[in-house]
């Protein structure tokens, strides 16, 4: 499988596309006016303690106080009693911090929506090919890397920098890695945590002790150890940049790394400003002419499916399952390509063969199988729904670049011109019971002005003769459908 970033870099905005065989599969955005701070770390006040929700809020500078579960506050004497016993048991949060108490926290979560930043105090900071734990007392090595012999070599390389300032975890990158590459790294961690722990000492009060990369530079970062074929930059700066940062910090990438000068705006190329907008509308065509529907809540995300136009060509049951096995990769796609997280059910088209579900959850796995996103799908519930999370640390594509409707408020759907007329004509015998007036204008859109003037002629005529008073119908073409004014004489 091919693939390639495409780097799209403004003053005030960067943003970052994943292409695989020449299609779409991811985009990540950062804004200078509101930048990600996943991996931040933060020497946090706590500012309120709860043991209803075994959590505290914690002052970390920002807006709105971070929140911090007692299962996400570590130390090395829990991390001690955990190898002792190893079924986990989470403290009580009132035994581990109090309110005013001064602790270091790193985000995991970006602020979502109303909430704020999720902490824990289980550091890490990942370089090349380590990941550095203050709090950890081992070494731990990858899963992908499989070969017994490898593991322990890198094990007994990395062992003489575990001491009692931390321990590390071996990434996937490493592996074939030498031993001088392996100590830099160990040594550079090192470093960086000690200018971290000088900092926090020096300072009395909420604030930043380390930033995590931007968005250019962590992506480069987290994609040590992938087959790129090319990484396209359209800033001839931050090219630059990343062409210093890449030969010292990630060498196997910094022939990928080109510098992209062409007339037509980077992400024209392979359709990306197409595809995003596409990946904001609630439908999603299938080629076959089937369909999907997005909703995105506050609490889960739904996925519907229908087959649309396409009729098949043998029988229902064959139609409906080839519906289902495409929609399974688009499905995959789109979950990736939106930043969807959190729960999402997906309602497939009813199927009655038992091996045709084995066969649409195998799909929707190996679709979802390249997501770096942490997913769990739990299969096909007694309602035939299919039931799975997929890791959030971020806000989803719709969430940065939309905001809530001023006319629906989220509802996405509008009151009717009829209903509208009538709460209009309600309201002027509201107003006309409660004060003194000799007649009424109504101010309204012009739909709903239309709609009185001639559909709803009668019923203003006889509201007119009930309250004995003249109603004008006024037009404001900068009123929406929903807005309208009632106004004494």
């Amino acid at each position: 499988m091919s693939s390639e970033l495409l780097i799209n870099v403004t003053p005030s905005e960067s943003r970052v596309a994943l292409i695989e065989n020449g299609v779409l599969q991811e985009v990540q955005l950062e804004r200078q006016g509101n930048l990600g701070i996943v991996g931040n770390i933060y020497l946090g006040k706590v500012s309120r303690v709860l043991p209803g929700m075994q959590a505290a809020f914690v002052d970390i500078g920002l807006e709105k106080a971070a929140f911090l579960h007692a299962s996400d506050i570590v130390s090395k004497a829990t991390i001690e009693e955990e190898v002792a016993e190893p079924v986990k048991k989470v403290k009580d949060i009132r035994t581990l911090v109090s309110q005013g108490q001064f602790i270091i926290v790193q985000v995991v979560k970006d602020p979502l929506g109303t909430k704020g930043a999720r902490l824990t105090t289980d550091i890490t900071i990942p370089s090349r090919y380590l990941v550095f734990m203050p709090d950890a007392t081992h070494i731990g090595v990858s899963q992908r890397i499989e070969t017994e012999t490898e593991r322990e070599r890198l094990k007994q390389v990395v062992l003489p920098f575990h001491d009692q300032e931390g321990g590390f975890i071996v990434r996937t990158a490493a592996e074939g890695a030498s031993e001088k590459e392996l100590a830099h790294d160990a040594k550079f961690l090192k470093k960086l945590w000690h200018k971290i722990s000088k900092k926090r000492n020096k300072t009395r009060k909420a604030a930043i002790l380390h930033e995590d990369l931007t968005l250019a530079f962590r992506t480069l970062r987290d994609y040590v150890g992938e087959d790129m074929e090319r990484i396209r930059v359209d800033s001839k700066l931050t090219y630059q940049q990343l062409k210093a940062f890449t030969e010292e910090f990630v060498p196997e990438l910094s022939s990928a790394l080109e510098y992209y000068p062409g007339e037509r705006p980077i992400f024209d190329l392979f359709s990306v400003e197409n595809e995003i907008q596409k990946a904001l509308k609630r439908k999603v065509e299938l080629k076959s002419g089937g369909y999907l529907i997005f909703d995105q809540t506050e609490a889960m995300t739904t996925v519907d499916v229908n087959t649309g136009a396409f009729v098949g060509h043998r029988n229902l049951e064959e139609t409906i399952f080839n519906t289902n096995i495409e929609a399974t990769q688009a499905i995959a796609r789109q979950l990736r390509l939106r930043n969807l997280g959190g729960i999402i059910i997906i309602d497939f088209i009813d199927m009655i063969s038992a091996e045709h579900k084995r066969r649409v959850l195998h799909s929707l796995e190996v679709g979802l199988a390249p997501d770096r996103a942490k997913t769990n799908i739990n299969g096909f519930s007694a309602l035939g729904l299919v039931e799975m999370t997929r890791k959030r640390t971020r806000e989803s594509l719709e969430h940065i670049l939309c905001g809530e409707c001023p006319v629906c408020h989220g509802r996405g759907a509008l009151k009717t011109t009829e209903t509208v007329c009538y709460e209009i004509l309600r309201e002027i015998v509201r107003v006309n019971r409660a004060y003194d007036a000799t007649k009424f204008v109504v101010y309204a859109s012009p739909a709903v002005s239309e709609a009185l003037i001639n559909d709803e002629y009668h019923n203003l005529a006889e509201l007119e003769l009930f309250i004995g008073k003249q109603v004008n119908i006024q037009t404001e073409s900068l009123y929406n459908q929903e807005q309208f004014d009632v106004v004494m004489m």
